[in-house]
C-alpha cells in the first residue's frame, strides 16, 4: 500500500491467474457459450469505505480463430474486498488468463476521531 503525501488516500495492487484452462482441458478453452470465473480479492487492509477499483488484462492466450470476446471487472466491492470477474461468450477460446487490479480509496488515519 502506498500512503500519498499526507492525504488518508491509499492505493493497493494485485496480478491475479484467474485460469489456465488450456492444460487441463477446462471449459473456457474447450466450451462454448456463456463461460464466467470469479475470484475474491481481500485487501491487505480495509478502506475507510469502498474504493474505486481499475480492473485490467495482464495476460491474454487466446485462440485466434473465433472472435475474441471478454468482460472483467470488480463487482461487490466494500471496504474489505472485491470479486474480480472475467466473462466471455458464443465461440471464444481462452487457455490462461491473468487480470491486474488497482483500488483507490479513502483509509483509517491514526489522526481521526472516533466520537459515539
Amino acid at each position: 500500500m502506498k500512503l500519498l503525501s499526507s492525504h488518508s488516500v491509499a492505493i493497493q495492487q494485485g496480478d491475479e491467474a484467474m485460469f489456465s484452462d488450456f492444460e487441463n482441458g477446462g471449459d473456457m478453452w474447450t466450451g462454448s457459450g456463456t463461460r464466467e470465473r470469479r475470484k475474491p480479492i481481500r485487501f491487505e487492509q480495509p478502506f475507510r469505505s469502498a474504493p474505486v477499483v481499475m480492473v485490467s488484462i495482464s495476460l491474454w492466450d487466446v485462440d485466434t480463430g473465433a472472435a475474441v470476446r471478454a468482460e472483467v471487472k470488480a463487482e461487490h466491492v466494500t471496504p474489505e474486498g472485491f470479486d474480480l470477474v472475467f466473462r466471455t461468450w458464443a465461440d471464444t477460446r481462452v487457455a490462461r488468463l491473468r487480470l491486474g487490479w488497482t483500488a483507490i480509496g479513502e483509509v483509517h488515519n491514526e489522526d481521526d476521531w472516533d466520537v459515539t
